[in-house]
């Protein structure tokens, strides 16, 4: 029992930085997109790059960020204060404007006995389109592209030391270059106020192997939490047998599928994305990171409420993709919408695969977009995703005008926005009646009419125009 409760305590201690992480990012960053919408997430691995803990943020960002520290990892050896950057679709990151921050934290060994990592969406990262958001044919169109490089370096004095270079480098490919360097420079602090709060941990707890030895024991926890749930999918599949769910990608003027077939295989089980679509030339492709979070965001709906969110919940979960396929983007694809479209539809046929084996527990199909709009102009650039319906399901009737799945970031409100740019908002509220009728009914979407005030370009990004979510 003590050490059941020691692990339980840790496991607050953990979410707690990242928490507090999270509220120093908040506080620090200039972009509406960050500071009032929320687009950011925080996480802390082990020094194996293994994710122990992360805050309530966004489901697209915390279930790929794993492979983003992984990336990381490939510049070590490492020194006190260095601060990793990236954004690469294609090592660990999900579509440009998510940029990374990874942070190893020593706690007086020779080598990181933890990392700490925030991602955040940034209003624009170049790109032929403000926003870094629009219609573009391959990853080069989308904006810069970072590979993973030191944005910070520890140069043996205790302080770190921004690589002014990099940093330059960074915002000559960006607009609004003042208010990027302030958003990177807030998810730097926050980097800084994890490593600060390990090592208070680290004092009061024993040491840092202590801790460490603490961050394995609750991931182990999580997969022994995990496990019950997990055997009772892969008895019912030696019964059933596989099962597939199909639904399709509305983009390019055609609809592109997306399969999920889910099997067990021995002691695994295995969700498989093989038969989906290739790639397609637009932005709609979804980097394999993507597919990741999908499927560990859905696993994590059926554990119990209070279950860690760490490694843990994928163990003894095989996700297999087809490189070059629409949910395994190969270079050049372009990715931007991947991120925020396809994710959606990935939750849908893993969902739907597992309504098949549990109708009891599975709602119909939430609005299944992140509906995102881009604007920009002469010292402006702004990005924004905006609420839909949820399906309606075995508990009633679905919530109307709010984020579902994947993303979990909050409305910009009106006085930000008509504050910041020169818009205004004419309309904002329920699209009543448009969630669709049943037994229990789906959420309704929204109406947001916007007034541009001076010129600019505007972009936006969305699916179910073809084909509505489907019901149950």
């Amino acid at each position: 029992m003590g050490a059941a409760l020691d692990v339980l305590v840790h496991h607050h201690l953990f979410a707690a930085l990242c928490e507090e992480m999270g509220a120093a990012l908040l506080r620090a960053a200039f972009s509406a997109n960050i500071k009032e919408r929320r687009d950011c997430s925080c996480a802390l691995f082990d020094g194996d790059g293994a994710m122990i803990a992360q805050a309530a943020h966004l489901p697209v960002h915390l279930g790929s960020t794993p492979l983003s520290v992984q990336a990381a990892l490939d510049l070590a050896p490492f020194q006190e204060g260095d601060t990793v950057v990236l954004n690469d679709p294609y090592f660990g990151g999900t579509h440009l404007p998510d940029i990374t921050l990874v942070t190893p934290v020593f706690l007086g060994s020779d080598v990181p006995r933890f990392f700490v990592a925030n991602r955040a969406h940034h209003a624009d990262v170049g790109g032929t389109h403000p926003g870094s958001m629009g219609p573009s044919r391959d990853v080069h169109g989308e904006g810069i592209r970072i590979p993973p490089v030191r944005l910070a370096r520890g140069r043996g004095s205790g302080e770190p030391e921004l690589d002014g270079e990099v940093l330059r480098l960074l915002l000559a490919n960006m607009r609004q270059p003042e208010e990027r360097r302030g958003d990177l420079l807030a998810q730097w602090s926050a980097n800084r106020v994890g490593a600060r709060r390990l090592e208070r941990l680290a004092g009061d707890r024993g040491g840092h192997a202590a801790l460490a030895a603490q961050g394995r024991a609750l991931v182990a926890w999580t997969a022994r939490l995990a496990a019950g749930f997990k055997a009772d999918l892969r008895r019912a599949l030696r019964e059933h047998g596989p099962v597939t769910f199909r639904d399709a990608l509305e983009t390019g003027g055609a609809e592109h599928a997306v399969v999920c077939t889910l099997r067990s295989e021995g002691r695994r089980l295995c969700f498989d994305f093989t038969e989906t679509a290739d790639a397609v030339p637009g932005p709609a492709n979804a980097p394999r990171a993507v597919t990741l979070s999908a499927v560990f965001y859905c696993l994590r709906l059926f554990l119990p409420p209070d279950t860690p969110t760490n490694d843990g919940v994928m163990d003894g979960v095989e996700v297999r993709t087809r490189p070059g396929s629409l949910v395994d983007a190969a270079y050049p694809a372009a990715v931007a919408a991947g991120n925020v479209e396809t994710s959606q539809r990935l939750c849908d046929v893993v969902l739907g695969a597992l309504g098949e084996l549990l109708p009891e527990r599975v709602p119909a199909a939430s609005a299944g977009t992140m509906s995102n709009l881009t604007f920009g102009g002469a010292g402006f650039s702004h990005y924004e995703t905006h609420g839909g319906g949820a399906g309606g399901g075995p508990a009633g009737p679905g919530a109307s005008g709010v984020q579902t799945h994947m993303t979990n970031t909050r409305n910009t409100p009106v006085e930000v926005l008509e504050t910041s740019m020169p818009v205004r908002v004419l309309r904002y509220g329920l699209r009543v009646k448009s969630g669709g009728a049943g037994g229990a009914r789906g959420g309704d979407g929204l109406v947001r009419r916007l007034r541009f005030l001076a010129g600019c370009h505007v972009g936006w990004v969305a699916q179910r125009g073809r084909s509505g979510p489907y019901g149950l």
